[in-house]
């Protein structure tokens, strides 16, 4: 684990926000690596773990952890709705990244039954479906961490076009986004630099991926991903927040 990760939840001096200012003046004119390398250190940032879906991108921000700080957590959201591709690669990334504490996380089985006795509630409501299945198993997992390291990227849509290193999560934590600036060809550049595998579906169609009944292909020249909930305004499953709010939708929608 990073050499802070002994720091205690929420011991910091001044504010999620101020702390926020803070990291992202200090880390400026820093690359993906060196944020990465330092902000794992910094006691302004405390105790983190690295959220994963194992989707079309996350094999670069997952190698990259594996060298810089393999025993950084990595907490993975099984919904039981993903694709078989998506849990098959998780398992070998797991093995040929060898990252040290990988932590599947599951939503209470009492809340899905109780929410979802069906299994269709993606099919009416999927903010609902979402709730109970990530982001209610996220906060519970998160909860013993100051901040998360994410693969959010600016290139991906219009909710993520501001996305700098470090947001504030509301005054909660912090959310660390190392890769905020890099585009597609960065991301492609560095995959086969480090001959790294590629998710199954992406030669499929699918640039973003989700779970499977929410998750549709992409056409040539659409969105990457606009395959996400297709269909509908909702853009986000909840878990990243936008000025202190969780987004779902278009930013001017969410606010």
């Amino acid at each position: 684990m990073p050499r802070d990760a002994t720091l205690s939840v929420g011991l910091h001096q001044g504010s999620v926000a101020d702390r926020v200012a803070t990291l992202n003046a200090r880390y400026k004119h820093h690359g993906a690596t060196a944020v990465l390398e330092h902000a794992l250190k910094d006691a302004d940032l405390g105790r983190v773990a690295l959220v994963s879906s194992f989707g079309a991108e996350s094999v670069v921000l997952l190698h990259l952890v594996s060298v810089i700080a393999p025993e950084t957590p990595v907490l993975f959201i099984d919904t039981r709705m993903l694709f078989q591709e998506t849990l098959d690669y998780q398992r070998e990334l797991a093995e040929k990244l060898a990252l040290c504490d990988i932590r599947t996380i599951r939503a209470n089985p009492a809340r899905v039954n109780f929410e979802d006795p069906d299994g269709t509630l993606h099919q009416f409501n999927t903010d609902a479906c979402c709730g109970v299945r990530k982001v209610e198993p996220l906060e519970r997992a998160l909860s013993q961490f100051d901040g998360w390291i994410t693969g959010r990227k600016r290139y991906q849509g219009s909710t993520r076009e501001q996305v700098d290193f470090f947001e504030a999560e509301g005054d909660t934590r912090i959310k660390v986004n190392p890769l905020a600036h890099w585009g597609r060809e960065d991301l492609e550049e560095y995959m086969i630099e480090n001959r790294l595998p590629r998710h199954p579906l992406v030669a499929k169609g699918y640039p973003s991926i989700g779970c499977a009944p929410c998750t549709s292909p992409v056409k040539p020249g659409e969105d990457p991903r606009s395959g996400r909930w297709r269909g509908s305004q909702k853009t986000e499953c909840g878990i990243h927040f936008i000025d202190g709010k969780p987004v779902r939708a278009p930013k001017e929608n969410a606010a």
